[in-house]
């Protein structure tokens, strides 16, 4: 089970993110939580229930302040936005937080796409196709800044003189990479090609099952093999609205090869960790 803490409007008093932020933390590592994840946004999305300007914070930023509060939970981005940050630095501050958190930093990364935070903020909006292959080429570099070669890398988009990255990450050989997204042709290609995990919404399992399909496809293209490729959820089913419902359809998830849920706080983040705590996460271990 993974805790997304996607949400920091409550509570509505801004002096209150931070405890709340820590006390849920620290309530979901203590209740079982496997891992930790922010978004990566600067404006709240705009949806149904939430609207730009509520509040967000920086997401790595967010990570580091929870890397000091726990001791067990992996922490990551679901996921980074390519566009947002230059990718050699990115790589370097991957490290930092695996570095700092003792090993526990994952790379969640995906194609970006919310234009209106980008074009608030000045961050370029190129075409989608470019986008994807800002995406590829950051692969390629955070693998690189990742390895034993410091020389240079050469690309369309970039292009690095060195790619130092002292000290090296702590986990190895280096933070797991997860692509999030559900793209068929280009999405989960690049998963196949590069990644140690995939993250897919969980509209149904039926949903779920076929781009797994898709990506069984492109694993045989690129001659990799599928199973070495860590299956996640993001479960769009509230947890809390009805356990057993939720646990059944966690169940189905398992079948599939699916082995992390991310769980979406839809009440205060305390109560949402102690309740999924108790009522969710020890039956998970019956699953399998």
């Amino acid at each position: 089970m993974g805790l997304h803490y996607w949400n920091f409007s409550t509570p509505a008093d801004p002096a209150r993110i931070a405890p709340t932020l820590a006390a849920t933390a620290r309530t979901a590592e203590q209740a079982g939580f496997a891992s930790f994840t922010v978004m990566d946004h600067y404006f709240q999305m705009e949806t149904p229930t939430s609207a730009a300007d509520e509040p967000m914070l920086e997401g790595y930023t967010t990570l580091g302040y929870v890397a000091a509060l726990t001791e067990r939970m992996t922490l990551g981005l679901l996921v980074t936005g390519v566009m947002y940050r230059h990718p050699g630095l990115l790589a370097k501050i991957v490290t930092t937080l695996d570095v700092l958190s003792g090993g526990r930093a994952r790379l969640g990364l995906g194609a970006s796409w919310y234009e209106r935070e980008q074009r608030g903020l000045g961050v370029p909006v190129v075409p989608v196709a470019e986008r994807f292959e800002r995406l590829e080429e950051t692969l390629q570099i955070c693998r690189q800044m990742w390895s034993d070669d410091n020389g240079p890398y050469e690309g369309r988009r970039f292009r690095l003189a060195e790619t130092l990255n002292v000290p090296a990450p702590l986990t190895r050989p280096h933070p797991p990479i997860m692509i999030g997204g559900g793209g068929e042709k280009k999405t989960l290609l690049l998963a196949a090609r590069y990644a140690d995990a995939c993250n897919l919404f969980g509209s149904s399992p039926q949903d779920v099952a076929h781009k797994l399909d898709v990506l069984r496809a492109h694993c045989a293209d690129e001659g990799r093999d599928y199973d070495a490729i860590t299956k996640t959820v993001l479960a769009l089913q509230p947890p809390l609205d009805d356990p057993k419902a939720f646990l059944g359809q966690a169940e189905q998830y398992a079948r599939l090869g699916v082995t992390e849920l991310q769980v979406m706080p839809d009440r205060d983040p305390v109560d949402f960790a102690q309740r999924v705590g108790q009522d969710v996460v020890p039956q998970l271990g019956s699953i399998g």
